[in-house]
């Protein structure tokens, strides 16, 4: 029988003792954060943060980076509803195949470009970033949509407790976010092509010479970060109950820093779910604390980026580790003889 049992490592555990003395400190200071109402807006707001979380994990297990993915998102928000508006309406299962469809084209536009043409990851995602972000504000002149099908605005709550606080819900975000968690997990540590995107992430050079097929893993893994931006925008639109372009703008850095926190190595070759998961953990709570305390928004803006500065520095990574897995890449497609 497999081993389910979670393992703990040194990341994981110093960020649950951190997790529980803010959590300490804030329901000393607030009346209003140890109550299920928050705890359960909290969970709801990250379902969608969770999400992008699990396909940035692949990407960077794999030795990537991809700061396009929100982005993305808010354009298969548009694409998905543009579509269902034109057939008639649909229904949840369609919605689902649309976002994941359309999510998962976007995503191979960056491994194509990162494949095929040679260029590091991180190049070509904030190419693609200005370019998806640009061509959403030009066709949509910055126009939100708010006649969105029934079936996509309707509520649909899992779980609701009154309190005196109000009524504490579960919506339906947090049953697709786990559900995402999932097969992710399923992914990385349950299928052979798991340990594939990690030997390709921690040795490129190494992993075609076991046969792994590098092209494959690159539209594997940037196209799992699509899907799952596609099923985050869906979600968005389902919470917000209506789809605007710049909803998500500037979630990639929140999201990026959590997942570097919990462990992901800038490189690859490295990182659990279980370390993404309470890195973001870590950022929602001390966002939703800041708002709580009153704290001007641009302090949380100020600690994303000085966890991304912290969490590369104590990684030993840096940009020209990518850059060096980069030339390797291209060094790898070079044909035999060139002695360039």
């Amino acid at each position: 029988m497999a081993d389910m049992r979670v393992r703990i490592g040194g990341t994981e555990a110093w960020l649950v003792a951190v997790i529980a003395a803010i959590c300490l400190v804030l329901s000393l200071t607030t009346d209003t954060f140890f109550t299920l109402v928050n705890a359960f807006d909290l969970l709801n707001y990250s379902a969608v943060n969770l999400i992008f979380a699990a396909g940035l994990l692949v990407v960077l297990v794999a030795g990537g980076i991809d700061i396009s993915f929100a982005v993305g998102a808010s354009v298969v928000q548009y694409l998905t509803a543009i579509t269902l508006m034109q057939i008639g309406g649909g229904n949840w299962a369609l919605g689902f195949a649309l976002s994941i469809g359309f999510g998962a084209a976007l995503g191979a536009i960056n491994a194509g470009l990162i494949h095929h043409f040679r260029i590091i990851s991180i190049v070509v995602t904030i190419a693609t970033f200005n370019l998806f972000f640009g061509l959403l504000m030009f066709f949509t002149v910055g126009v939100s949509i708010y006649l969105l099908p029934d079936w996509m605005i309707s509520r649909v709550v899992l779980f609701e407790h009154e309190t005196a606080a109000g009524w504490a819900e579960i919506t339906l975000p947090v049953a697709v976010m786990a559900g995402v968690l999932l097969a992710t997990w399923v992914l990385l540590r349950r299928l052979s092509i798991g340990r594939q995107l990690f030997a390709m992430g921690d040795n490129p050079e190494a992993a075609r010479r076991l046969g792994i097929h590098i092209g494959a893993m690159h539209y594997l893994a940037y196209g799992w970060l699509g899907a799952c931006a596609g099923v985050a925008g869906l979600m968005q639109a389902h919470y917000a109950q209506e789809v605007v372009p710049n909803a998500l703008y500037g979630r990639e850095l929140e999201v990026l820093a959590a997942v570097v926190l919990g462990g992901a190595r800038l490189g690859g070759g490295r990182g659990t779910l279980l370390g993404a998961v309470l890195g973001l953990a870590l950022v929602s709570i001390t966002q939703n604390g800041l708002n709580l305390l009153g704290v001007s928004p641009y302090a949380f803006r100020m600690i994303v980026g000085a966890i991304i500065l912290v969490a590369i520095s104590m990684s030993s990574e840096s940009l020209g580790l990518l850059a060096e897995k980069g030339r390797r890449l291209r060094g790898i497609h070079r044909p035999a003889g060139d002695a360039r």
